[in-house]
Formats: structure tokens, sequence, C-alpha cells
């Protein structure tokens, strides 16, 4: 999972399009189950590491990337 810092996203959209899964969506179009994630998202990016360069997936990424409710398994 990344999470992008509100504070520095100038709501350009580029991430939505860049993103292999298609998880990233704009706030208007958050469905209610997931309005929770603008509170985690905003949480996690003031305490993890800004990515500044680009690296691999994980070795189980495709493993992972259809699976639904994959919230329970976030270790914040």
């Amino acid at each position: 999972m990344l999470v992008i810092d509100p504070e520095e996203c100038i709501d350009c959209a580029m991430c939505e399009t860049e993103c292999p899964v298609e998880a990233i969506v704009c706030e208007d179009d958050l469905s209610k189950e997931q309005h929770e994630f603008l509170q985690l998202n905003e949480q996690l990016s003031a305490k993890w590491p800004v990515i500044t360069t680009m690296k691999p997936a994980p070795e189980d990424a495709e493993e992972w990337e259809l699976k639904d409710s994959k919230r329970q398994y976030l270790e914040e």
C-alpha cells in the first residue's frame, strides 16, 4: 500500500492513471465504504517515509492485486 500526502498533493490526477490496479480515485468518487481511507491515508502519510525513487513491486503483488477486503491485513 502506498499513501499520498494530502498537503503535498496538487490534485493533478496523474497518480490515478498511473496506478496499475486502479486503487487511487478522486476523493469525490469514493464510495461510502472507502471514506475511512481518507483519514487513514492522512495519518499514514505523516508517518511513512516519502518514496523518491521507483522500486520493483513486492514478489507477491500479483496475489494481492485482485483480493477484496485487504484492510484487515494492514499493520499501522
